[in-house]
């Protein structure tokens, strides 16, 4: 058993170092924001899982595992919000991008983000002149 809570929590500290290697050498906010969800949530929920296996009893169990499930709730839906507003406040996106799916869409002055392209380019955010 000690073997296997080694192998969760030395894998879970490697995805949390995989994230801040991530957050280094990602070249846009956007890939940063990735990076960060997916990497940091798995490596916080191994460690977690690591803590309710070593201690192996029901009040550590039930806590890691709500800390574990809030986690993974809240992480993705704040990682869309921040990425979103960062989107509507002009960040540029890296300059290898191949697509911008929300181009034309987006309207600047009247915040309003539709699902097909707007015909009123004077008020849509482009990211490719910024």
């Amino acid at each position: 058993m000690n073997i296997f809570i080694g192998v969760i929590i030395t894998l879970g500290t490697l995805f949390v170092l995989l994230a801040a290697v991530g957050l280094i050498r990602m070249p846009d906010t956007y890939l940063r924001i990735s990076v960060n969800t997916k990497a940091a949530t798995l490596g916080v929920g191994l460690l977690l899982g690591g803590v309710a296996f070593y201690f192996y009893d029901l009040s550590t169990t039930s806590r890691t595992f709500v800390i574990v499930l809030f986690l993974f709730l809240t992480a993705p839906v704040g990682a869309h919000l921040i990425g979103r507003a960062s989107y509507f406040i002009g960040n540029k996106l890296w300059d290898k991008s191949k697509m911008d799916d929300l181009q034309g869409k987006y309207q600047k002055n009247s915040h309003v983000l539709k699902s097909e392209i707007d015909d009123t380019p004077e008020d849509n955010v482009d990211h490719t002149k910024m």
